[in-house]
């Protein structure tokens, strides 16, 4: 039989981290994939985005409902908002995770910051539905 030789979690971790027990959170690896996801969607939705502002570039209210009433320019336009806030959400809470030490002031911070980004994201998608449906 061979022995497994890779150094354990135990070891790598530091004797105070030990005692308390203390450890990865195991949600680490999903944020930071759900990150690059929206990182990754964002691309295209914000050169779509560009683009519309290009071509909407002076067009007045009726213009800009027309625009929004093509089902597919009010979805990407919701698709971008959905995305760009949920990527907002989660940069934000990791800053504040990292940087933010006292435990009632950061859970304080990031539901401020949750419902910030909601009320945001709440208002686009309204703003966007209201011109698709005008």
């Amino acid at each position: 039989m061979s022995k497994d030789t890779s150094p354990s979690v135990h070891i790598m971790r530091s004797p105070l981290g030990r005692a308390r027990g203390l450890g990865a959170a195991k949600h680490g690896s999903a944020h930071w994939w759900a990150e690059r996801a929206t990182s990754v969607a964002l691309l295209p939705l914000s050169l779509y985005f560009v683009v519309s502002v290009l071509i909407l570039k002076g067009a007045d209210h009726a213009a800009m409902a027309a625009y929004m009433a093509e089902p597919w320019n009010a979805v990407l336009f919701l698709l971008l908002i959905a995305t760009m806030f949920s990527h907002v959400s989660m940069g934000l809470q990791v800053v504040v995770e990292d940087y933010v030490r006292d435990d009632a002031k950061r859970l304080l911070t990031l539901l401020v910051i949750k419902g910030a980004v909601w009320f945001l994201a709440l208002a686009a998608a309204v703003s966007v539905l209201k011109l698709a449906f005008s």
